[in-house]
């Protein structure tokens, strides 16, 4: 996995953003989580633990192989009484046999290897109680290669730098590949679903613009050089049509996958 995880100076870097509110109807149309005891495995900075509570978990307990992140977890989600945070690996979850009732495991998979998502899956089972539901996201190869616009600007990324295609899709898994995982690990009854998430709300495109330059070093974009993301930037607001002053109201496409432990009774 990346070492800027493990960075301190980047422990509140995955900690300032809210989940979407598509992503709360989608996850609480799916998959129940109410009343239920959940964990979020590669939980970063805690922003979607926070959201598995505003849907009504119990209990969540983060999971993150990162000090670094762990701190601005607990940092973030300090004030909820119902939150506590451990460190370990999707391979590796330091809790019991059917302890928690929901896992969710977002932006994650892409960081493992084949046999590694594997052990994932069957590590997500093994803690997850008899009715218990997975809540996969990730992007897939086809997710990440749809073509830019104003309200996916993400799109333009390789449309401008080609050379990020085969590195971006080289690091996801298939559709199939994941459900085939799921399976063979013992899911039953998997779901797969498509969601366009807003990844971020800008006031103006200067503001975009800012955020772009500052993310080198972390995401796809780490492989651009300072003036590769001035150019960048550019491209985008060409493209797109921005005028410094216009909001910008940023949306990535996912793959969410719901998967049950135990079959559904007809």
């Amino acid at each position: 996995m990346p070492i800027h995880f493990h960075d301190p100076k980047n422990r509140f870097t995955y900690t300032t953003r809210e989940a979407d509110a598509e992503w709360l109807e989608l996850i609480s149309k799916h998959a129940a989580v109410a009343g239920r005891r959940a964990a979020d495995i590669g939980c970063g900075g805690g922003i979607y633990t926070k959201a598995l509570v505003r849907l009504g978990a119990v209990s969540v307990t983060g999971i993150d192989f990162s000090e670094a992140m762990l701190e601005g977890a607990e940092a973030n989600c300090g004030q909820l009484a119902n939150c506590r945070f451990l460190r370990g690996e999707a391979s590796s979850v330091p809790l019991e046999d059917c302890s928690v009732d929901a896992v969710l495991e977002r932006a994650l998979i892409h960081h493992l290897t084949p046999d590694e998502l594997q052990e994932a899956c069957r590590e997500a089972y093994r803690i997850l109680d008899a009715s218990g539901v997975l809540i996969m996201q990730d992007r897939t190869p086809e997710d990440c290669l749809l073509a830019g616009s104003r309200e996916h600007p993400r799109g333009y990324f390789f449309e401008a730098f080609p050379k990020l295609s085969a590195k971006e899709t080289g690091r996801r898994h298939s559709s199939a590949a994941v459900t085939s995982a799921l399976r063979q690990a013992g899911f039953h009854e998997v779901k797969e679903l498509q969601l366009w998430e807003i990844r971020e709300r800008h006031a103006c495109f200067a503001d975009y613009r800012t955020d772009l330059l500052n993310r080198t070093g972390r995401s796809i974009l780490h492989e651009l050089t300072d003036d590769e993301l001035q150019v960048l930037a550019n491209a985008i607001q060409q493209r797109t049509g921005y005028a410094d002053e216009d909001p910008v109201v940023e949306k990535d496409r996912w793959t969410v996958w719901i998967a049950c432990k135990t079959a559904a009774k007809h």
